[in-house]
């Protein structure tokens, strides 16, 4: 990896058509982060912050522009490459959790470890592992129709680090919950500091406080 660049975006634009018209998302986006940096970005709605992370996670591609993570060009792979990608290099945490509703809380733990081909002693081991960090051991059995939305966050934290990634990405990861639930998750987030590349979309100013670096999206670019 370059000079330990962990991401590197270059001219980054992406358009969507939307019933005939076309948005621009991004607007020629350049940023570096660097490997172990923690990053946080703010910025009014519409302003293409998800949209830039979800190009960093390989979720998306840039309509032109290159996306560098961890030395590979994203926009050159077909999505096989991208879900094995995805699956051993990237954590996501998203707003909406996206758990699997017909898993268990630790089996959409597991999940991600059983798609890496881990061994069951080891998934048994790392799924404990992660039940105990962010306090859900007691509810390893439930479904996510069973847990309340900060329960299911913590979840979505604890099976984004499952594989143990490099980079690890969250949008919005405190938004909406209760006191107690944000500050376990901001404990854990500091707990990633230095370990891990992370690039936060928080307006939340106990995040952005655990940054090495706070950005800001205005209209698809980066102005600060």
């Amino acid at each position: 990896m370059e000079n330990d660049k962990a991401v590197v975006a270059s001219s980054i634009r992406k358009e969507y058509n939307i019933g005939g018209t076309i948005v621009e998302a991004l607007k020629g986006v350049d940023l570096t982060i660097y490997a172990g940096e923690f990053v946080s970005i703010r910025g009014p709605s519409g302003a293409g912050k998800t949209t830039l992370l979800n190009i960093i996670g390989g979720l998306d591609k840039p309509t032109s522009g290159e996306i560098k993570v961890l030395g590979h060009d994203l926009s050159k792979y077909d999505e096989l490459f991208l879900a094995t990608f995805r699956c051993t290099n990237i954590g996501y945490v998203f707003q909406s959790y996206n758990l699997i509703s017909t898993l268990t809380t630790k089996e959409n733990l597991a999940f991600p470890m059983q798609l890496a081909g881990w061994d069951d002693d080891r998934i048994e081991r790392k799924t404990e592992e992660l039940l105990q960090l962010v306090g859900l051991t007691n509810r390893a059995d439930h479904f996510p129709s069973q847990l309340s939305g900060g329960e299911q966050q913590r979840a979505a934290f604890a099976r984004a680090l499952a594989n143990d990634p490099l980079v690890f990405l969250a949008d919005e990861p405190t938004g909406n919950l209760d006191l107690d639930t944000g500050l376990k998750i901001i404990e854990i987030l500091g707990s990633l500091k230095k370990k891990k590349t992370v690039v936060v979309v928080t307006h939340d100013e106990r995040v952005t406080r655990l940054a090495d670096r706070a950005l800001a999206m205005v209209d698809g670019k980066i102005v600060l």
